[in-house]
């Protein structure tokens, strides 16, 4: 299993708040400029494609504010995985068509300076101590108006709901995989408000223990766990 480490430099050190959509912005400029194809298959706006890929930031000494970011250095690292390994080919080779390229942001740019692929061992165990590195966010999506109720580790639904999001995630992959023994309790868990797609949600961070088949977690530390993993959330890491 891999996952790629990205180093971005910045112009200055304030970023804008909403980076998500500066991050995804730069994710589909890189694919489309690699493969007019597999931007296609991956963002055509004519269809709701369910994606397999996750990603983080570490964002060094990061205080935030209503409208921006401030950093203590003027750099930061993106950290992408994807559980379809030859997509994640694909990414990395249209990261590095990116490397050293100037990509605007509010007030401010980044340059691609390095992309590394970093090798993660197979996971060997039933049972893990994980640890957030972007928040799981957890909903339920009532489409007949089309709206969201979100969960988080405060709540008693949330291991059901958790479950209910893998569910319908395998279901949308047309993946047949045994979800029975998963379950998720939060250790040292926390409740937070984070930001997606300009709108403040209920998420979660901190550390729980998972369950599952080994095929199973396998997928998830690859893909990522909830929703809105496309949008930098739900990325994980073994501690323990």
């Amino acid at each position: 299993m891999n996952e790629l480490k990205l180093e971005f430099q910045l112009e200055t050190t304030e970023i804008p708040a909403e980076l998500d959509k500066v991050l995804v912005s730069f994710l589909k400029a890189a694919v489309e400029n690699y493969s007019p194809a597999l931007f296609e298959k991956l963002y055509n706006k004519n269809s709701s494609i369910l994606k397999t890929y996750v990603w983080a930031t570490y964002l060094p000494g990061a205080r935030f504010t209503q409208e921006k970011i401030l950093l203590n250095q003027n750099r930061f690292i993106m950290t992408f995985s994807d559980a379809d390994i030859g997509e994640l080919i694909e990414f990395y080779n249209a990261f590095v068509l990116m490397k050293y390229k100037t990509y605007p942001m509010h007030q401010n740019s980044m340059r691609l300076i390095s992309v590394k692929i970093r090798n993660i061992p197979e996971i060997q165990d039933t049972e893990l101590i994980i640890k957030m590195k972007s928040a799981l966010i957890v909903r339920k999506h009532d489409s007949t108006d089309n709206s969201d109720e979100y969960y988080t580790c405060e709540d008693l639904e949330f291991e059901e709901m958790v479950k209910e999001n893998l569910r319908i995630f395998l279901e949308k992959l047309n993946l047949e995989m045994d979800i029975s023994d998963f379950s998720i309790t939060p250790v040292k868990a926390k409740k937070v408000v984070t930001r997606i797609w300009g709108k403040l949600v209920d998420g979660n961070i901190g550390i729980y223990r998972i369950t599952g088949n080994l095929e199973l977690l396998n997928l998830l530390r690859a893909a990522g766990l909830g929703t809105r993993r496309s949008l930098g959330k739900g990325m994980w890491e073994v501690i323990y």
